[in-house]
């Protein structure tokens, strides 16, 4: 998974990001390009021009059994989008949203990255609070970088080995 969230795990607000960092949105595009993507609908639909991402393939979830969209794979359940990514080498699988898809999929995921900023937004839409969990652990941060005044980390959350 990747996602960017604020200090409340807030991830989103009428279908749209918190916040555009442009370093963030240059990792997200480093790190899925040539990838799998795995999304909701209204995530899909929140896209410039509500397009598939380039470069990638575009998996995306919907209950809507008529709703298609050109340069993606469209799917109705859960267990239809596991199905297809066996195919896939499972490191090259992203699952990017938006936080119903976060919450159905976090069970099968072993790495999150997550972009942590240190500021608290009016949010109707949350990832799940990997700190109070006590299954994740952060494997990996980076120096905290700041975008004009928002402080902000990269970090690697991986599901604890039992």
């Amino acid at each position: 998974m990747i996602v960017a969230v604020d200090r409340n795990w807030g991830i989103g607000y009428h279908n749209k990001l918190l916040v555009s960092i442009p370093a963030d949105m240059k990792f997200f595009r480093e790190t899925t390009t040539g990838k799998i993507v795995v999304m909701g609908r209204r995530t899909l639909e929140s896209f410039p021009n509500g397009l598939p991402l380039k470069n990638r393939t575009n998996l995306v979830l919907t209950r809507n059994v008529d709703y298609h969209v050109k340069g993606a794979l469209v799917l109705h359940t859960p267990e239809e989008v596991l199905e297809e990514l066996k195919q896939y080498d499972s490191e090259d699988v992203y699952v990017i949203g938006g936080a119903s898809v976060y919450r159905q999929f976090l069970p099968y995921c072993d790495v999150v990255h997550v972009t942590k900023i240190d500021r608290v937004y009016q949010a109707d839409a949350f990832f799940p609070n990997l700190d109070e969990s006590g299954e994740w652990e952060i494997t990996a941060d980076s120096d905290e970088q700041t975008y004009f005044d928002l402080e902000y980390t990269f970090l690697k959350y991986e599901r604890k080995r039992v």
